[in-house]
Protein backbone atom coordinates (compact mmCIF):
# COMPACT_ATOMS: atom_id res chain seq x y z
CA UNK A 1 0.00 0.00 0.00
CA UNK A 2 1.38 3.40 -0.95
CA UNK A 3 1.62 6.05 1.76
CA UNK A 4 0.05 9.44 1.08
CA UNK A 5 -0.38 12.03 3.81
CA UNK A 6 -1.72 15.01 1.84
CA UNK A 7 -4.53 15.29 -0.68
CA UNK A 8 -6.61 18.09 -2.16
CA UNK A 9 -10.28 17.34 -2.79
CA UNK A 10 -13.41 19.15 -3.97
CA UNK A 11 -16.60 18.95 -1.89
CA UNK A 12 -20.15 19.93 -2.79
CA UNK A 13 -23.24 19.25 -0.76
CA UNK A 14 -26.54 18.49 -2.45
CA UNK A 15 -28.94 21.22 -3.55
CA UNK A 16 -32.47 21.27 -2.21
CA UNK A 17 -35.21 19.89 -4.42
CA UNK A 18 -37.60 22.36 -6.14
CA UNK A 19 -41.13 22.84 -4.87
CA UNK A 20 -44.01 21.77 -7.10
CA UNK A 21 -46.76 23.81 -8.74
CA UNK A 22 -49.84 21.62 -8.82
CA UNK A 23 -53.62 21.91 -8.46
CA UNK A 24 -56.01 19.29 -7.22
CA UNK A 25 -58.17 18.17 -10.11
CA UNK A 26 -60.63 15.41 -9.25
CA UNK A 27 -64.10 14.64 -10.41
CA UNK A 28 -66.78 15.80 -7.99
CA UNK A 29 -64.24 17.96 -6.09
CA UNK A 30 -65.10 21.58 -6.64
CA UNK A 31 -62.46 24.27 -6.23
CA UNK A 32 -59.69 21.76 -5.55
CA UNK A 33 -57.01 24.39 -4.98
CA UNK A 34 -53.21 24.13 -4.94
CA UNK A 35 -51.55 20.93 -3.71
CA UNK A 36 -47.90 21.25 -4.78
CA UNK A 37 -45.53 19.79 -2.17
CA UNK A 38 -42.17 21.07 -0.95
CA UNK A 39 -38.82 19.85 -2.23
CA UNK A 40 -36.55 17.57 -0.21
CA UNK A 41 -33.32 18.54 1.56
CA UNK A 42 -30.00 18.01 -0.23
CA UNK A 43 -27.42 15.59 1.13
CA UNK A 44 -24.77 16.72 3.62
CA UNK A 45 -21.02 16.12 3.28
CA UNK A 46 -19.94 14.20 6.38
CA UNK A 47 -16.42 13.20 7.46
CA UNK A 48 -15.95 10.16 9.68
CA UNK A 49 -12.76 8.78 11.23
CA UNK A 50 -12.60 5.01 10.86
CA UNK A 51 -10.28 2.29 12.04
CA UNK A 52 -8.04 0.38 9.66
CA UNK A 53 -6.90 3.29 7.48
CA UNK A 54 -3.43 4.83 7.76
CA UNK A 55 -3.02 6.59 4.42
CA UNK A 56 -4.89 9.01 2.14
CA UNK A 57 -4.04 7.06 -1.01
CA UNK A 58 -7.73 6.61 -1.91
CA UNK A 59 -8.03 10.35 -2.46
CA UNK A 60 -5.40 10.26 -5.20
CA UNK A 61 -7.91 8.54 -7.47
CA UNK A 62 -11.10 10.27 -6.26
CA UNK A 63 -10.86 14.02 -5.78
CA UNK A 64 -14.45 15.14 -6.36
CA UNK A 65 -17.21 14.38 -3.87
CA UNK A 66 -20.74 15.59 -4.59
CA UNK A 67 -23.80 14.72 -2.53
CA UNK A 68 -27.13 14.12 -4.27
CA UNK A 69 -29.78 16.80 -4.50
CA UNK A 70 -33.13 16.48 -2.76
CA UNK A 71 -36.18 15.11 -4.54
CA UNK A 72 -38.63 17.56 -6.12
CA UNK A 73 -42.05 18.12 -4.60
CA UNK A 74 -45.11 16.61 -6.25
CA UNK A 75 -48.85 17.05 -6.37
CA UNK A 76 -51.20 15.84 -3.65
CA UNK A 77 -49.01 17.68 -1.13
CA UNK A 78 -46.19 15.16 -1.48
CA UNK A 79 -42.82 16.37 -0.16
CA UNK A 80 -39.73 15.34 -2.09
CA UNK A 81 -37.39 12.78 -0.55
CA UNK A 82 -34.35 14.05 1.31
CA UNK A 83 -31.05 12.95 -0.21
CA UNK A 84 -28.69 10.65 1.68
CA UNK A 85 -25.63 12.17 3.27
CA UNK A 86 -22.31 11.53 1.57
CA UNK A 87 -19.98 10.04 4.21
CA UNK A 88 -16.25 10.36 3.52
CA UNK A 89 -14.14 7.96 5.58
CA UNK A 90 -10.72 9.20 6.66
CA UNK A 91 -7.94 7.76 8.86
CA UNK A 92 -7.70 8.75 12.49
CA UNK A 93 -5.35 11.72 12.74
CA UNK A 94 -6.64 13.47 9.61
CA UNK A 95 -6.98 17.23 9.56
CA UNK A 96 -9.16 19.15 7.11
CA UNK A 97 -7.51 22.41 6.05
CA UNK A 98 -8.73 25.38 4.03
CA UNK A 99 -7.59 25.66 0.42
CA UNK A 100 -4.77 28.00 1.37
CA UNK A 101 -3.72 25.66 4.24
CA UNK A 102 -3.97 28.56 6.69
CA UNK A 103 -6.90 27.30 8.78
CA UNK A 104 -7.70 23.94 10.37
CA UNK A 105 -11.39 23.31 9.73
CA UNK A 106 -11.64 19.90 11.40
CA UNK A 107 -9.37 17.53 13.30
CA UNK A 108 -10.20 13.83 13.71
CA UNK A 109 -8.36 12.24 16.62
CA UNK A 110 -10.66 9.39 17.67
CA UNK A 111 -12.21 6.40 15.97
CA UNK A 112 -15.87 7.06 15.23
CA UNK A 113 -15.55 10.84 15.34
CA UNK A 114 -18.06 12.23 12.87
CA UNK A 115 -18.67 15.78 11.70
CA UNK A 116 -21.10 17.34 9.25
CA UNK A 117 -18.79 19.49 7.15
CA UNK A 118 -21.06 20.95 4.45
CA UNK A 119 -24.82 21.18 4.85
CA UNK A 120 -27.18 20.35 2.02
CA UNK A 121 -29.55 22.99 0.70
CA UNK A 122 -33.10 23.21 2.01
CA UNK A 123 -35.89 22.13 -0.29
CA UNK A 124 -37.99 24.77 -2.04
CA UNK A 125 -41.58 25.52 -1.11
CA UNK A 126 -44.42 24.22 -3.24
CA UNK A 127 -47.36 26.37 -4.25
CA UNK A 128 -49.58 24.82 -1.58
CA UNK A 129 -47.57 26.63 1.09
CA UNK A 130 -48.37 30.01 -0.53
CA UNK A 131 -52.13 29.59 -0.28
CA UNK A 132 -53.84 32.36 1.68
CA UNK A 133 -57.37 33.67 2.06
CA UNK A 134 -56.68 36.25 -0.63
CA UNK A 135 -54.37 34.17 -2.83
CA UNK A 136 -56.45 31.07 -3.56
CA UNK A 137 -54.57 29.83 -6.61
CA UNK A 138 -50.89 30.68 -6.13
CA UNK A 139 -48.37 29.66 -8.74
CA UNK A 140 -45.30 30.69 -6.75
CA UNK A 141 -42.71 28.09 -5.85
CA UNK A 142 -39.05 27.93 -4.85
CA UNK A 143 -36.33 26.08 -6.76
CA UNK A 144 -34.53 24.93 -3.59
CA UNK A 145 -31.37 26.30 -2.01
CA UNK A 146 -28.03 25.49 -3.67
CA UNK A 147 -25.52 23.29 -1.88
CA UNK A 148 -22.23 24.49 -0.37
CA UNK A 149 -18.97 23.82 -2.17
CA UNK A 150 -15.27 24.26 -1.48
CA UNK A 151 -11.80 22.87 -2.07
CA UNK A 152 -10.02 21.54 1.00
CA UNK A 153 -6.74 19.86 1.84
CA UNK A 154 -6.60 16.65 3.85
CA UNK A 155 -3.46 16.25 5.94
CA UNK A 156 -2.73 13.07 7.86
CA UNK A 157 -0.78 13.21 11.10
CA UNK A 158 -0.21 9.70 12.37
CA UNK A 159 -1.19 9.11 15.98
CA UNK A 160 1.79 7.74 17.90
CA UNK A 161 2.91 7.90 21.52
CA UNK A 162 6.63 8.06 20.77
CA UNK A 163 8.49 9.57 17.81
CA UNK A 164 11.83 8.38 16.45
CA UNK A 165 14.09 10.91 14.74
CA UNK A 166 17.68 11.49 13.74
CA UNK A 167 19.99 12.00 10.78
CA UNK A 168 19.76 9.64 7.79
CA UNK A 169 21.37 6.24 8.42
CA UNK A 170 21.26 6.69 12.20
CA UNK A 171 19.78 3.20 12.56
CA UNK A 172 16.14 4.17 13.14
CA UNK A 173 14.69 1.42 10.94
CA UNK A 174 16.83 -1.24 12.63
CA UNK A 175 15.76 0.12 16.01
CA UNK A 176 12.03 0.04 15.28
CA UNK A 177 12.36 -3.49 13.87
CA UNK A 178 14.13 -4.54 17.05
CA UNK A 179 11.60 -3.19 19.54
CA UNK A 180 8.30 -3.55 17.66
CA UNK A 181 6.36 -5.59 15.13
CA UNK A 182 7.34 -3.26 12.28
CA UNK A 183 9.02 -4.56 9.14
CA UNK A 184 10.86 -1.44 8.01
CA UNK A 185 13.33 -1.63 5.14
CA UNK A 186 16.96 -1.48 6.25
CA UNK A 187 19.79 -0.38 3.96
CA UNK A 188 23.37 0.89 4.27
CA UNK A 189 22.63 4.20 2.59
CA UNK A 190 20.98 7.49 3.47
CA UNK A 191 17.22 7.92 3.15
CA UNK A 192 16.39 4.23 3.18
CA UNK A 193 13.18 5.29 4.93
CA UNK A 194 11.15 7.43 2.56
CA UNK A 195 7.79 7.42 4.37
CA UNK A 196 6.83 7.20 8.07
CA UNK A 197 6.52 3.76 9.65
CA UNK A 198 4.50 2.73 12.70
CA UNK A 199 5.22 -0.11 15.11
CA UNK A 200 3.58 -1.35 18.31
CA UNK A 201 6.03 -1.79 21.19
CA UNK A 202 5.22 -4.17 24.06
CA UNK A 203 7.38 -3.61 27.13
CA UNK A 204 6.76 -4.76 30.70
CA UNK A 205 3.06 -5.26 30.19
CA UNK A 206 2.59 -1.89 28.50
CA UNK A 207 1.94 -1.07 24.85
CA UNK A 208 2.66 2.08 22.90
CA UNK A 209 2.93 3.12 19.27
CA UNK A 210 6.33 4.16 17.91
CA UNK A 211 6.63 6.29 14.75
CA UNK A 212 9.75 6.31 12.58
CA UNK A 213 10.09 9.23 10.16
CA UNK A 214 12.63 9.82 7.35
CA UNK A 215 15.93 11.31 8.45
CA UNK A 216 16.54 15.03 8.77
CA UNK A 217 19.58 16.83 7.36
CA UNK A 218 20.81 20.36 7.74
CA UNK A 219 18.52 22.70 5.81
CA UNK A 220 15.53 20.32 5.89
CA UNK A 221 13.29 23.24 6.87
CA UNK A 222 14.24 24.87 3.55
CA UNK A 223 13.55 21.71 1.55
CA UNK A 224 16.94 19.99 1.65
CA UNK A 225 16.79 16.21 1.35
CA UNK A 226 13.23 15.00 1.87
CA UNK A 227 12.48 18.21 3.78
CA UNK A 228 10.59 18.45 7.04
CA UNK A 229 7.05 17.65 5.85
CA UNK A 230 7.04 14.35 7.77
CA UNK A 231 7.70 16.08 11.09
CA UNK A 232 3.94 16.61 11.30
CA UNK A 233 3.56 12.91 12.11
CA UNK A 234 5.34 13.31 15.45
CA UNK A 235 3.58 16.51 16.53
CA UNK A 236 1.15 14.52 18.68
CA UNK A 237 3.83 12.34 20.31
CA UNK A 238 4.36 12.53 24.07
CA UNK A 239 8.11 12.00 23.88
CA UNK A 240 10.76 11.85 21.13
CA UNK A 241 13.72 9.48 20.88
CA UNK A 242 16.69 11.07 19.15
CA UNK A 243 19.02 8.39 17.76
CA UNK A 244 22.60 9.41 17.03
CA UNK A 245 25.00 7.23 15.05
CA UNK A 246 28.16 6.73 17.08
CA UNK A 247 29.99 5.67 13.91
CA UNK A 248 28.83 8.70 11.91
CA UNK A 249 29.74 12.36 12.10
CA UNK A 250 30.49 14.13 15.36
CA UNK A 251 27.59 13.17 17.72
CA UNK A 252 27.33 16.64 19.29
CA UNK A 253 27.10 18.23 15.84
CA UNK A 254 24.55 15.64 14.74
CA UNK A 255 22.37 16.46 17.75
CA UNK A 256 22.64 20.19 17.07
CA UNK A 257 21.59 19.77 13.42
CA UNK A 258 18.38 17.95 14.36
CA UNK A 259 17.62 20.35 17.22
CA UNK A 260 17.94 23.31 14.86
CA UNK A 261 15.55 21.72 12.36
CA UNK A 262 12.98 21.07 15.08
CA UNK A 263 13.18 24.71 16.15
CA UNK A 264 12.85 25.91 12.56
CA UNK A 265 9.78 23.71 12.03
CA UNK A 266 8.00 25.02 15.12
CA UNK A 267 4.62 23.58 16.19
CA UNK A 268 6.03 22.95 19.67
CA UNK A 269 8.39 20.15 18.62
CA UNK A 270 11.40 21.86 20.16
CA UNK A 271 9.63 21.88 23.54
CA UNK A 272 8.76 18.18 23.59
CA UNK A 273 10.73 15.95 25.96
CA UNK A 274 13.49 14.05 24.18
CA UNK A 275 15.56 11.00 25.03
CA UNK A 276 18.99 11.05 23.40
CA UNK A 277 20.44 7.65 22.50
CA UNK A 278 23.86 6.80 21.06
CA UNK A 279 23.12 4.02 18.59
CA UNK A 280 25.31 1.27 17.07
CA UNK A 281 27.25 0.65 20.26
CA UNK A 282 28.09 -2.79 18.87
CA UNK A 283 30.52 -1.00 16.52
CA UNK A 284 32.37 0.95 19.26
CA UNK A 285 34.08 0.23 22.59
CA UNK A 286 32.83 1.30 26.00
CA UNK A 287 35.39 4.06 26.43
CA UNK A 288 34.44 5.75 23.16
CA UNK A 289 30.77 5.57 24.10
CA UNK A 290 31.41 7.21 27.45
CA UNK A 291 33.40 10.00 25.80
CA UNK A 292 30.70 10.77 23.27
CA UNK A 293 28.03 10.63 26.00
CA UNK A 294 29.87 13.32 27.94
CA UNK A 295 30.08 15.48 24.81
CA UNK A 296 26.33 15.18 24.26
CA UNK A 297 25.61 16.13 27.86
CA UNK A 298 27.85 19.14 27.46
CA UNK A 299 25.85 20.05 24.32
CA UNK A 300 22.57 20.04 26.25
CA UNK A 301 21.38 16.41 26.60
CA UNK A 302 20.01 15.58 30.06
CA UNK A 303 20.79 11.88 29.83
CA UNK A 304 22.38 9.76 27.12
CA UNK A 305 21.44 6.13 26.56
CA UNK A 306 23.93 3.86 24.84
CA UNK A 307 22.05 1.33 22.71
CA UNK A 308 22.40 -0.96 19.73
CA UNK A 309 19.44 -1.52 17.46
CA UNK A 310 21.15 -4.52 15.92
CA UNK A 311 22.07 -6.42 19.10
CA UNK A 312 19.48 -5.03 21.52
CA UNK A 313 22.10 -3.66 23.92
CA UNK A 314 20.77 -0.96 26.27
CA UNK A 315 17.30 -0.92 24.72
CA UNK A 316 15.51 -2.08 27.87
CA UNK A 317 16.76 0.90 29.86
CA UNK A 318 15.68 3.26 27.07
CA UNK A 319 12.19 1.77 26.93
CA UNK A 320 11.94 2.02 30.73
CA UNK A 321 12.59 5.75 30.39
CA UNK A 322 9.94 6.03 27.66
CA UNK A 323 7.28 4.51 29.93
CA UNK A 324 7.72 7.39 32.38
CA UNK A 325 6.23 9.78 29.80
CA UNK A 326 3.22 7.62 28.95
CA UNK A 327 -0.08 7.53 30.86
CA UNK A 328 -0.16 4.84 33.53
CA UNK A 329 -3.06 2.48 32.90
CA UNK A 330 -2.22 0.26 35.85
CA UNK A 331 -4.69 2.01 38.17
CA UNK A 332 -7.60 1.57 35.75
CA UNK A 333 -6.70 -2.09 35.19
CA UNK A 334 -6.55 -2.67 38.95
CA UNK A 335 -9.91 -0.98 39.41
CA UNK A 336 -11.43 -3.15 36.68
CA UNK A 337 -10.04 -6.26 38.38
CA UNK A 338 -11.58 -5.15 41.71
CA UNK A 339 -14.96 -4.67 40.06
CA UNK A 340 -14.71 -8.11 38.51
CA UNK A 341 -13.88 -9.65 41.90
CA UNK A 342 -16.87 -7.89 43.49
CA UNK A 343 -19.15 -9.24 40.79
CA UNK A 344 -17.90 -12.76 41.51
CA UNK A 345 -18.69 -12.30 45.20
CA UNK A 346 -22.15 -10.96 44.41
CA UNK A 347 -22.82 -13.89 42.12
CA UNK A 348 -21.98 -16.40 44.85
CA UNK A 349 -24.14 -14.75 47.53
CA UNK A 350 -27.64 -16.11 48.08
CA UNK A 351 -30.32 -15.35 50.74
CA UNK A 352 -31.17 -19.04 51.00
Amino acid sequence: MHFLDQAKIYLKSGAGGPGAVSFRREKYVEYGGPDGGNGGKGGDIVFEAVQGLNTLIDFRYSQHFKANRGGHGMGRDRTGAGAKDLVIEVPVGTQVLSEDKEEILADFTEVGQREVFLHGGMGGRGNASYKTSTNRAPRQHQPGEPGEEMWVWLRLKLLADVGLLGLPNAGKSTFINQVSNAKAKVGHYAFTTLVPKLGVVRHKGREFVLADIPGLIEGAADGAGIGDRFLGHIERCRVLIHLIDIAGQDPAEAMTVVEDELSAYGEGLADKPRLVALNKMDLADQELGEGFAEELKAAGADEVFRVSGASGEGIEALLDAVLQYLPDRTSSETKAAEVEDESDIAADWSPI
